[in-house]
């Protein structure tokens, strides 16, 4: 038994140091801070809405900038960030930072549909390294986690307890691939995330197939 845990010990630390590879701190107007995932190389994040409440709306002609949003890279280095879209009904935000310099890690993506109650995910966000896993409750709007908050948007619920840094952060499956953006709990010890095919649809309607490039 202790071998094994040895094992299961050492996978979750090689999971935890890959998706940390593309996890950043994002930090709004001094009103603290929260996580988000490289989802582009060339410098596309992927946060939650709310943890940039109060910054402008940039739409697709880039006309506006969010005001103060800042986003600390894995390697320590703080940029400016930009607001490209916003989606406060599934409580995503896309923001770009000019990293042509840094050689960014996008994330990899998993199956959001092809989850399954009992599946074991973990959950990462701030301070750095913070990391918690559980086991996935279940998908869908149709869960009574997703009825009592908004019965026509589409979650994750999972048997974890997400900090407030872990806000925007990857929710990653046993193989390091993100399957949701964790955004709040839903009671004790349930964590709730948007699917990574929600996300994927907002990026499609916001900013087209580039962002897939």
């Amino acid at each position: 038994m202790s071998a094994l845990l040895e094992e299961l010990n050492l996978n979750m630390g090689d999971l935890v140091e890959r998706a940390g590879q593309s996890l950043v701190k994002v930090a709004s107007g001094g009103r603290g801070f929260g996580s988000g995932s490289i989802w582009h190389s060339g410098g596309l994040i992927i946060t939650n809405s709310h943890v940039i409440s109060g910054s402008q709306r940039r739409g697709r002609q880039g006309r506006n900038t969010g005001q103060d949003i800042r986003v600390t890279l894995p390697g320590g280095e703080t940029l400016p960030a930009r607001l490209l879209a916003q989606d406060p009904e599934n409580d995503l935000a896309a923001l770009s930072v000019d990293a042509k310099e840094f050689d960014l890690a996008a994330i990899p993506l998993g199956q959001s549909r092809s989850l399954q109650p009992g599946q074991w995910v973990t959950a990462m966000g701030h301070p750095w390294g913070a990391a918690t896993s559980g086991a996935v409750i279940g998908w869908g709007s149709d869960l009574p986690e997703a009825r009592s908050n908004n019965r026509d948007r589409e979650w994750i619920a999972v048997g974890l307890s997400l900090r407030p840094g872990h806000s925007g952060g990857p929710l990653v499956d046993s193989q390091g691939k993100l399957v949701g953006t964790c955004t709040m709990m839903a009671g004790p010890e349930v964590g709730m995330a948007v699917p990574v095919h929600v996300v994927k649809e907002f990026l499609r309607r916001e900013l087209g197939e580039g962002a897939f490039v």
